[in-house]
C-alpha cells in the first residue's frame, strides 16, 4: 500500500477534448473517466480567475482529475475558459470578465451531453463559483459545489434562481478566506433553503494543505456516503 501524495496520479482513462462554444471558439480540455466501470456522476470543473493564475491545472482540480475516477468512480471534465492557458494549451478568445464565459459553461455541458456522461455536477472554485451560479442552473445539471465562493460577480437574482430550482448547492468556505468567510456565507446563502455551507477551520482561499478535506466534501455532496476517500492505493499509481 502506498500513501496518496500530492503528485500521485491514479489510473483513469484520460484524453484531451475540445469544447466548441456557440460564439465560435475552441477551448482546451481533458476528460478523465474510471478505467473499469461506468462513472457514477460527472464533475464539470470551473477554475479560478485566469487573470490571477487560475486554470484547469489549478491544484484542487488537477488532483481531482488525478484521483477521483479511481477513488470515487467519477468522471472529471477540466477545461480552460476563453483566453486561459495551462500546460495543456491555450483556449481561444480573451477573458470576458465572467460575461462571455456563459458560452464556455454551455459548451462544457454540451460536451457532457455529447459524451453521454451521467449526472453532471458543476464544481466551481473562486471565480468558477460565480460562473456556476450565473450560468449553471440548467435542466441537465444535478447540483453545484462551490469552493471558496467570493460572490463577487453573482447577484441575488442568481441565488433566487437556484432557490427556486431546488437543486442541491454546497458551499465549501475557508475560515480565513480573503473574500467570504463562513458566517457571512451562511447569511448570503440563507436565501437558498437547500444550500449547505461547510466551514473549513484554518483554511485560506486557495485551500493549500486541505486537498483531502475539500475532495471529501465534493464527493460526499455528489455521492452521499462516499467520504472519506481512501488515503492509500495498492498498485497501479503513476507518480
Amino acid at each position: 500500500m502506498a500513501d496518496i501524495r500530492a503528485n500521485t496520479v491514479l489510473p483513469a482513462l484520460r484524453r484531451d477534448v475540445t469544447l466548441h462554444t456557440a460564439d465560435g471558439l475552441k477551448l482546451v480540455g481533458e476528460l478523465a473517466l474510471p478505467v473499469d466501470a461506468a462513472p457514477a456522476a460527472t464533475l464539470v470543473t470551473l477554475h479560478p480567475l485566469p487573470t490571477q493564475g487560475g486554470m484547469m491545472d489549478s491544484h484542487l482540480f488537477r488532483k481531482a482529475a488525478n484521483r477521483l475516477p479511481a477513488l470515487a468512480r467519477l468522471a472529471v471534465l477540466r477545461f480552460n475558459t476563453r483566453g486561459t492557458e495551462s500546460p495543456q494549451g491555450r483556449s481561444e478568445g480573451e477573458f470576458g470578465n465572467g460575461d462571455s464565459e456563459k458560452y464556455d459553461v454551455a459548451a462544457a455541458l454540451d460536451l457532457v451531453e455529447y459524451e453521454n456522461l451521467p449526472s453532471p455536477w458543476l464544481v466551481g472554485w473562486s471565480f468558477g463559483t460565480d460562473l456556476a451560479l450565473r450560468y449553471g442552473c440548467d435542466p441537465s445539471v444535478v447540483g453545484a459545489v462551490l469552493i471558496s465562493p467570493p460572490l463577487r460577480f453573482s447577484s441575488e437574482h442568481e441565488l433566487d434562481g437556484w432557490a427556486q430550482s431546488g437543486k442541491p448547492l454546497v458551499a465549501i468556505v475557508p475560515e480565513l478566506d480573503d473574500y467570504l468567510r463562513p458566517a457571512e456565507a451562511e447569511k448570503r446563502f440563507g436565501v437558498v433553503p437547500q444550500a449547505k455551507v461547510i466551514a473549513v477551520p484554518k483554511a485560506k482561499h486557495l485551500f493549500v494543505g486541505f486537498t483531502e478535506t475539500v475532495l471529501d466534501a465534493v464527493v460526499d455532496a455528489v455521492v452521499p456516503g462516499s467520504a472519506p476517500l481512501p488515503r492509500t492505493w495498492e498498485t497501479g499509481s503513476e507518480e
